[in-house]
């Protein structure tokens, strides 16, 4: 089921604060099990709704999770969107830098879609600005979202920020990515939503299974 089809649901009704620490738990363990596999393993990336940030023990179970499944903190990265941050920055700002502080990697998501606060984005502790979809798909055929992926990609890198680019779904998008100096990319292009078991699969075929080139 589509995130979009039931996250609204569960913050209003409360149950986001049980499942998001159930996936936490989950992507952790899932993480430690390919490391402990031997397979090529960088970051398991971990989608954090309002609700989550603002209560009072998201911190706490952060830590326990990394602490129960063994998994190094080097090895999450948690992605926040523009609107989370910028509801209480101050505070953003403060949470950021203990997660980073224990080495736990941070991200922008959805990067343009929201309230874009450059005074702010230079402030706060990140490490990953992840372009948002609207703005990549389809690059070479609209020069106004090719000019504005342009921009983020130059001033992410001038931030010394990592820059990756979601919702690629072509060759093209992809050698244009390239071409101007993405550092990453995700989307269709490389597959589909599949389950770990078969990413399992994945991580042992090329070029998961060599060092990869914007993948």
């Amino acid at each position: 089921m589509p995130p979009l089809k039931f996250i609204r649901v569960a913050e209003d009704c409360g149950l986001i604060l049980p499942i998001g620490t159930w996936v936490l738990r989950e992507a952790c363990a899932q993480a430690r099990a390919w490391i402990n596999q031997g397979l090529p393993f960088t970051t398991m990336a971990v989608n954090v709704s309002a609700v989550q940030f603002r209560d009072e023990h998201f911190l706490e179970n952060i830590f326990a999770a990394l602490s129960e499944t063994g998994l190094d903190p080097g090895f999450l990265e948690l992605e926040l969107t523009e609107s989370v941050l910028m509801q209480q920055p101050e505070l953003a700002t403060s949470i950021l830098k203990i997660l980073r502080d224990k080495g736990v990697v941070v991200s922008v998501d959805d990067f343009g879609t929201g309230y874009s606060s450059l005074s702010y984005l230079k402030k706060l502790p990140l490490d990953i600005l992840k372009i948002d979809q609207s703005f990549v798909h389809q690059l070479s055929e609209h020069p106004d979202d090719a000019a504005i992926a342009i921009a983020i990609i130059s001033m992410g890198q001038s931030l010394n920020l990592r820059i990756i680019a979601e919702g690629v779904e072509t060759a093209e998008d992809l050698a244009f990515l390239k071409e101007h100096g993405c550092d990453e990319a995700q989307g269709f292009y490389f597959s589909h939503a599949v389950s770990a078991e078969q990413f399992t699969h994945l991580l042992n075929q090329p070029p998961f299974c060599r060092t990869p080139e914007l993948i």
